[in-house]
């Protein structure tokens, strides 16, 4: 059974407004010596960062890599303001950006909006990765609740830009949370795409190596709104004592496509 956010779907949707309230507060846990001690309790070595611009963003990745090597990180764009979004990732991806997230429903900016597919295009130069969040979630509360836009979570957005820049490499954020299904089906064939395993099952784990290929299937736990050791035990539970797929999950798949040694 999936259970995305550590629950159910049935569940989330009917406690929607209180585990999106405990979401937000996990924002203010992620400071660097919370993350140290996060890497040290998981014998972590190495973590991927991802930044969302405005909020967090490249620049506030690297002033944080200054003081801490174990940072690997990804680099964002700013659709709030007009900029030369080129130009910016370009030195970006000079100062170290591993790679791009995108997570269209906090930016509130669907896949199919000519920003991003711009964004795509300045980027696929660098034949590094893209990280994008799929799955119909909710982070805003309050007076910002109109800002909420679950359905650019749609698997259906992620497919058609997938489709569109095959010489891109994307990763399927949390592999679709609830709608991991549709990932397998609508994704699984195609030859660009990774998933991570952040938030799903040993079950699901199992069935991601079997739909996209041990070679495709990255390790995640979306820290801080996810902790490390739960899911380095689902990990170890889906590989069942297999400790080559056990590497490939946790690390070797990750070099392979970050296209680094460490």
């Amino acid at each position: 059974m999936n259970r995305g956010f550590g629950i159910g779907r049935l569940a989330y949707e009917v406690t929607k407004y209180w585990t999106t309230k405990a979401q937000r507060a996990r924002n203010f846990t992620a400071t660097l010596e919370n993350f140290r001690t996060s890497l040290e309790e998981a014998q972590v070595d190495y973590a991927v960062c991802l930044p969302i611009a405005p909020y967090l963003t490249f620049d506030d990745l690297a002033e944080a890599k200054e003081q801490e090597e174990r940072i690997l990180p990804f680099t964002s764009i700013d659709l709030t303001r007009s900029y030369d979004v080129e130009a910016q990732l370009n030195q970006d991806v000079a100062r170290g950006a591993l790679g791009l997230k995108l997570h269209p429903i906090i930016q509130n900016t669907s896949l199919d909006d000519q920003r991003t597919i711009n964004a795509l295009q300045a980027f696929r130069i660098h034949k590094k990765p893209v990280l994008v969040h799929v799955g119909q979630s909710i982070y805003y509360l309050g007076k910002e609740k109109k800002n909420n836009t679950p359905e650019f979570g749609q698997v259906r957005y992620v497919e058609e830009v997938v489709r569109n820049f095959p010489d891109i490499k994307f990763i399927i954020g949390h592999a679709g949370l609830f709608w991991i299904n549709e990932v397998c089906r609508r994704l699984g064939k195609l030859p660009n795409v990774w998933v991570d395993t952040s938030f799903q099952s040993p079950e699901d784990v199992r069935k991601l190596v079997k739909v996209f290929g041990a070679e495709k299937v990255l390790y995640a736990s979306d820290w801080p709104y996810g902790n490390r050791v739960p899911h380095i035990k689902i990990i170890k539970v889906a590989c069942r004592g297999d400790a080559k797929l056990e590497e490939m999950l946790f690390y070797r798949n990750a070099q392979e496509l970050l296209g680094i040694s460490i």
